[in-house]
This record gives structure tokens, C-alpha cells and sequence, in this order.
């Protein structure tokens, strides 16, 4: 579906639905993001944590494999949302961020403090970008443009988001999908579009213009799910993964940028909560991401690793079964779940 500027919405016209009313788009029976005075009380509350200014991962930048053919799993970590997904002969990327910075700003704004687990110059032939929503730590267009020129892939995204990636990088390919849209792309697999908590903006005038979303990627042997980024929602589409999907193999779930609470639950998840998405959508496994590349939020950069095996911990989950991945750490992601 085509992306189409108006003067309501500069991203995106189309019917009303469930959630989209014409103009914006919204969460059903949700949340709207804060508003602006929310953000200064937060930004002003004098309890942001010191990060340090680097944070080297314990695991040096690794070299893919070219191909993981067949049910056999490969995930790399590049950082925060970046992953690199490797099964049935396909390379795909997950939000891809190269850039130093997560902003529209070259000289300002949340600062990476570890290099990606991949060099770009190391990446294999990449097939599919899957773009969950349009914040700069999650669709950035300077990686985008790279990527064009080196690999050609085909980008899914949420509707909207198109617009915004065309007029920066001319000629991407480019495939722009509602909620519930199903995507046939080879070997046997196909990318489905779901409901994720959140909402969008790439600055103080376009709140809402553009979806956000999760995806399903269903290949032969395996079911993966990829939430983007997203609030708990009461586990409200957790469920419906569930119900719709079965059950996953493995699942790629944010568990950092999550303090304060009263500013940040409805559209950032904790790692308890996290943890209780893993069981509600019935993942085997799960890695997870959007923590300790950029600061974001309030929390201390170890917390959210901390506070992910306290929640395993606490409800009787093995820790193998969910891990905090690290830049270049690598998951040769079993089939099945292993005792």
C-alpha cells in the first residue's frame, strides 16, 4: 500500500480502522504517548543514572556466516535493536542502527558507547530489513542508505515509514504493511505485520503519522518474533501472538529504556515483563535487546540484564531460555527447548 502525503498526515493516507482514525494512528484501547510537560517533569526529575562513556562487550566484532541454510538458527547482536537473523538460507536484519548516534543530529543526542557486534564492511548479502517504527534508535537512514548501496535488501515496514525512508535514500525497496498483513519473501517464508504498544515520531509535529509494529517471520522449520519496540499492554499482545501463531521458537524482546515508570510503561517494557511476554506468546527461547548501546532513560546500564534474571529467577525460568545479549555475542538457537 502506498504511502501518500496530506495535509492531516505527511506520511500516510488511508480508510479509518481500528487504529488509525483517519489522521494518526493509536493503540486500541491504549495509551497516547506523554505529553511534552510529562517529558520536562521527567527530563528535569534529576534521577538519571551515569552511564559510562564506553562499554566494551566482552565479545569481540564476529564475521557471519554467508548462509545458515535449513532449521538451523543463527543470531548475532549488533546492538540495542540490531540483530542479525540467520535460517532457511535468509540474512536478515532487524532495525539496523550503524550510526554513532540515535538522532537527527550528528553532534548531539543518545551516543552509542560500544561498537557493533558486526562491522558493516563484515555483513553477509543482506535480504530483509524489518523496520519496526520510525525513532531514530530504531530506523536510521544513514544505515539505511549504506545498506541500499552494498545490499539492496527489500525494507518491511509499518505503514507510513515508507514515505520517510523514500525521500531519504531514492530507489530502496521498499514494502509498507497495516497490522495483521502477511508478506510472502522466499525460500518457503513469509514476514506477518502485528500490534506492538507504542507510537511514533521523528520529531515535535508528526506524533503518530506513521505505525509501529512487531513481526513474525515464518520459515519452513521455525517461527521467530521480533516485537520492535513496545509497552506490556496488560499482555494484551502477547496473547494474541499466542493465539494467532501457536507458539515460537524464539522471540527478540526489549527489556531496557524502562525508568521512569510512570512516564515510560506504556511504551517501554520492564524485563519482568518481558519475561511474563515470553510465557504469554509461548516462546522457547528468547534474546533480549533495546538495552546498554544507548542511554535512553533512567536505569543504570547493568539493570536491566540484572533485573531480567531476577525475573526468570523468580518465576522458575531457566536463564539459557532468555539472554541478554551483548554486541558480537552469538545464539545457535536450539529447535527445541533444552532442560
Amino acid at each position: 500500500m502506498a504511502a501518500r502525503k496530506t495535509a492531516a498526515n505527511r506520511y500516510y493516507s488511508g480508510p479509518p480502522s481500528d487504529h488509525f482514525d483517519g489522521a494518526l494512528f493509536f493503540n486500541p484501547d491504549g495509551q497516547p504517548p506523554g505529553r511534552f510537560a510529562d517529558l520536562l517533569k521527567w527530563q528535569l526529575n534529576g534521577q538519571r543514572s551515569k552511564w559510562p562513556a564506553s562499554d566494551a562487550s566482552p565479545f569481540p566484532q564476529v564475521k557471519p556466516a554467508t548462509r545458515v541454510e535449513g532449521a538451523a538458527l543463527e543470531v548475532t547482536m549488533v546492538g540495542h535493536s540490531t540483530l542479525l537473523v540467520q535460517t532457511a538460507g535468509l540474512n536478515i536484519l532487524t532495525d539496523p542502527v550503524w550510526s554513532l548516534r540515535a538522532s537527527p543530529l550528528s553532534f548531539a543526542g543518545p551516543k552509542r558507547i560500544n561498537a557493533p557486534g558486526i562491522a558493516f564492511a563484515d555483513l553477509p548479502p543482506i535480504d530483509f530489513v524489518l523496520v519496526s517504527h520510525n525513532h531514530y534508535d530504531h530506523l536510521d537512514l544513514a544505515t539505511l542508505k549504506r545498506l541500499k548501496a552494498g545490499h539492496d535488501p527489500l525494507v518491511l515496514t509499518p505503514l507510513g515509514n515508507d514515505a520517510i525512508i523514500e525521500a531519504a535514500v531514492p530507489g530502496m525497496r521498499l514494502s509498507a504493511h497495516d497490522w495483521g498483513d502477511r508478506v510472502e519473501i522466499g525460500n518457503g517464508a513469509a514476514v506477518h505485520v502485528e500490534p506492538v504498544h507504542h507510537w511514533s515520531a521523528r520529531g515535535a509535529r508528526d506524533r503518530r503519522m506513521a505505525l509501529w509494529a512487531g513481526f513474525v517471520v515464518e520459515t519452513p522449520d521455525s517461527k521467530l518474533y521480533f516485537a520492535g519496540d513496545t509497552g506490556f499492554h496488560n499482555g494484551i499482545n502477547y496473547r494474541l501472538m499466542a493465539e494467532k501463531h501457536g507458539g515460537f521458537r524464539f522471540a527478540i524482546l526489549p527489556i531496557g529504556a524502562y525508568e521512569p515508570r510512570w512516564f515510560m510503561a506504556p511504551q517501554h517494557q520492564n524485563p519482568w515483563e518481558a519475561v511474563q511476554g515470553m510465557t504469554l506468546c509461548n516462546a522457547a527461547h528468547a534474546a533480549g535487546c533495546h538495552w546498554g548501546t544507548f542511554q535512553l532513560t533512567d536505569e543504570p546500564i547493568d539493570e536491566p540484564a540484572r533485573k531480567l534474571t531476577e525475573a526468570l529467577d523468580d518465576q522458575g525460568i531457566p536463564r539459557q531460555r532468555f539472554r541478554a545479549l551483548r554486541p558480537g555475542e552469538v545464539w545457535n538457537v536450539p529447535e527445541h527447548i533444552v532442560p
